[in-house]
């Protein structure tokens, strides 16, 4: 468990300790960097002092400098940390545990996956004590717009309706452009209604009798808006199966407002749920 920092306290290793808070203050600025002014300010250092740290950072390219403007600001190194962090090979072991206790506290089948192309790769699941009969197993792959994990993470990647084809297409019917253009018709008004509400659904268009639930896992901040589009780097998702007969709106309702409540305080640092 991560806990939180004694400000008060005095750092064990202080050139460590500065270089740190300069990439905090960097990734603070966001995109538009900062000044080295802006950034000694920021973090109460001497300008020398801070300029020399940030040599050092820029060394092993956790900081970039604009050669116009001098502004500094994170670089690949810095970012490449999260993404390695939060890679699909680490996914299972630091969310596995958010995925039991989803499972024990709605007593549902639990899905975990990654988007893989138009498919989505299901990474681990978690079954309860009266397992539901469904096609999956970690490893396998389905198509991404028939599934509500593939659903969840189309609709907080930024995906447009012209790029919806492209997931569409390997399984469009006899391959004629009108049934195509209706089924992606179709998931792009499940993509808009997910936007809007924080979470996608599928009902018996993976497999008959079997509905679903999920919701989008984000890297960075989220949105105070879900319908507001993108809202950071989806990095996955996290769905609830139940059988249809069990399945109605105000199920599916009840099963979100438990996934809100499970599943943010047993996050990785960097990954969060948009906010309904």
């Amino acid at each position: 468990m991560v806990t939180a920092v004694d400000a008060g306290a005095a750092s064990p290793l202080e050139s460590v300790d500065r270089a740190l808070r300069l990439l905090e203050a960097l990734a603070s600025h966001g995109a538009d960097g900062a000044t080295l002014a802006e950034l000694a300010t920021a973090t109460g250092m001497h300008k020398t002092t801070a300029h020399r740290t940030l040599g050092a950072l820029r060394h092993r390219q956790f900081v970039d400098q604009d050669g116009g403007t001098g502004r500094y600001r994170l670089g690949r190194g810095a970012v490449a940390l999260a993404d390695r962090f939060l890679d699909e090979g680490n996914l299972p072991s630091l969310l596995h545990g958010a995925l039991v206790a989803l499972c024990s506290a709605t007593d549902e089948l639990v899905h975990l996956g990654v988007l893989s192309g138009a498919q989505v790769l299901y990474l681990d699941k978690v079954e309860p004590d009266r397992p539901v009969r469904v096609w999956s197993a970690v490893g396998r792959r389905r198509w991404a717009v028939t599934t509500a994990l593939g659903r969840a993470m189309l609709a907080y990647s930024g995906t447009s309706r012209e790029a919806l084809d492209g997931y569409v297409r390997p399984i469009g019917g006899d391959g004629r452009s009108a049934e195509r253009a209706v089924e992606a018709d179709h998931v792009w008004d499940e993509l808009e209604r997910a936007r809007a509400r924080g979470y996608a659904v599928e009902s018996e268009e993976n497999e008959p009798g079997i509905s679903c639930v999920a919701v989008p896992l984000v890297r960075g901040a989220a949105s105070s808006s879900a319908g507001a589009g993108p809202q950071g780097a989806v990095v996955g998702a996290v769905s609830l199966t139940v059988p249809s007969e069990r399945m109605d709106q105000r199920r599916v309702e009840q099963l979100y407002a438990t996934i809100r409540e499970v599943l943010p305080p047993l996050l990785p640092a960097g990954l969060a749920l948009p906010l309904g």
